[in-house]
């Protein structure tokens, strides 16, 4: 209650539980008794899509991680080794993790303590990090492969691959299973002699021990936990040189390896192409990697897209769309990989970009009239918006099924934004705009609003109000240039 002036505050009386309680209290500090310690709580970076995922408190700069592989349905053996630096001051922080069992964790070479909280690993170190320090993080643990339905590994006929987009990298190492925390990697892998392993990055060094051989890879740049791969199988690597002298490097079934070559020949013109639209590849090396696997999608893992064998030995996808799905993949090393999305909601800079460079050069290379996909696009949009939400801020996962946010409207819904942008702009001006942001934004993350930012700049207009609209409303807007444009009706 507010105190009267003029009135003399009544003297307080201490309890005797109250004096009690005091009582035991100073005899447990002058016994040494250890305060209850709290629960170990899950913590993400908030993003609206993946809460949970990401780690706040400090910064990851550097992966090493060492794999024992016993077969498909046996846990892999593996360390991990992070070297991160604290944002703030840190009695203990969380790393992304599950489905694997931990069996011990060091901070900067002493033991920690180490707890689980749904899919997280909580650390408490012996020695409280200070802001700015760096330190390094030591995880002994298994990476099991087995029961990987939702990402992470997966099981090939002859092996494994990594496919962890979007959420799935924690399913097969400890750290910050977020884009926006990009670090490099090094990866050492060890498998019986008679398999191939072939990893993100060079190779720095391999080693025949008996029955098994130990590989080594690093990465140039950084890199998000999502694109990481690691290949081990009965695989052959072709290898030839790209534009100006880029080491590439394909892998593919062993027992495939004529067959596909016709494929994989075609990477040293994709490459061209691209760096005639966008500028010079950003990369130490590029390749594709076709695993024996049905997993229902390609995946632009950076250095060495994912491509399942089906693409290419099934008769019923014509040659055209197989070409130009490779270079989908190829342009994500730009849009997504290179520059990467800040949060998931910015998903649409990645997948609308290389379903555009996809369309682009299914039009100049196959005679695909670019204005007739997007015009069917423009008819399904206000579906497609209503279904995912508008392509700047789709809808969340759907329970269960976390891949579920990349929905039509992100694909050529999204390739519908760049080609809005183009009609009103003009193409000289996108075209600046594309080069300028791959350049201004390399090895780094980036947001929606720094696109509409970079697009008002070049084209010398304030885009903000048009791309608003185009983004993040539920209708599509008028198509500049096409008035009669009409999106279709959703079905009842």
């Amino acid at each position: 209650m507010p105190h009267t002036p003029g009135a003399r505050p009544p003297k307080p009386r201490r309890s005797l539980r109250r004096r009690a309680a005091l009582t035991a209290a100073v005899a447990a500090l002058l016994i040494g008794a250890a305060a209850p310690q709290p629960s170990p709580t899950a913590r993400g970076i908030g993003d609206r899509l993946f809460p949970d995922l990401g780690n706040p408190g400090f910064d990851i700069a550097a992966y090493d991680i060492s794999f024992v592989y016993h077969g498909n349905d046996k846990p892999l053996d593996a360390v991990t080794v992070i070297e991160a630096e604290a944002a703030t001051d840190l009695d203990s922080f969380n790393l992304d993790f599950t489905h694997g069992t931990v069996g011990s964790v060091e901070v900067n070479g002493l033991q920690a303590d180490f707890a689980t909280a749904k899919e997280d690993l909580v650390v408490t170190p012996r020695v409280a990090l200070p802001r700015g320090g760096r330190f390094t993080v030591t995880v002994r643990h298994t990476s099991d492969p087995r029961g990987s339905g939702d990402g992470g590994w997966v099981r090939t006929g002859d092996g494994l691959v990594m496919a962890n987009q979007a959420d799935a990298g924690h399913r097969v190492f400890p750290g910050s299973d977020h884009p926006s925390d990009k670090a490099r990697f090094t990866f050492h892998v060890t498998a019986p002699k008679d398999l191939t392993v072939v990893a993100n990055g060079l190779p720095t060094g391999r080693r025949a021990r008996g029955a098994v051989t130990s590989w080594s890879y690093r990465t140039g740049h950084p890199m998000a936990t999502e694109l990481a791969q690691v290949s081990i199988g009965r695989s052959a690597v072709l290898t030839r040189t790209g534009p100006h002298g880029l080491p590439l490097r394909d892998v593919v079934p062993a027992a495939d390896r004529q067959q596909l070559q016709k494929w994989t020949a075609r990477t040293p013109g994709h490459l061209a192409w691209m760096e005639k639209k966008v500028g010079r590849y950003p990369f130490e090396n590029y390749g594709v990697l076709i695993a024996d696997a049905s997993t229902g999608f390609e995946l632009e893992t950076q250095t060495l897209s994912l491509f399942e064998r089906g693409l290419f030995t099934n008769a019923a996808f014509p040659a055209w769309y197989v070409d130009a799905v490779m270079v989908h993949e190829l342009a994500h090393q730009w849009f997504g990989n290179s520059v990467s999305p800040r949060t998931w909601s910015d998903l649409w800079l990645n997948e609308g970009h290389a379903t555009w460079y996809e369309a682009l050069y299914a039009q100049e290379k196959s005679g695909k009239p670019l204005v007739d996909r997007m015009r069917l696009a423009y008819e399904q949009s206000d579906t497609w918006r209503a279904d995912g939400g508008p392509p700047a801020a789709i809808k969340a996962p759907v329970p269960g099924k976390k891949i579920s946010i990349f929905r039509p409207v992100v694909y050529d819904g999204s390739a519908l934004v760049l080609y809005a942008l183009r009609q009103k702009i003009g193409a000289p001006a996108f075209d600046r705009l594309e080069r300028a942001w791959v350049a201004g934004h390399r090895d780094a993350t980036a947001t929606t609003a720094d696109f509409v930012a970079l697009a008002s700049k070049v084209s010398g207009q304030d885009l903000k109000p048009f791309l608003h609209a185009w983004l993040y409303e539920a209708k599509t807007p008028p198509m500049p240039g096409h008035p009669t444009w009409k999106t279709a009706k959703k079905p009842e």
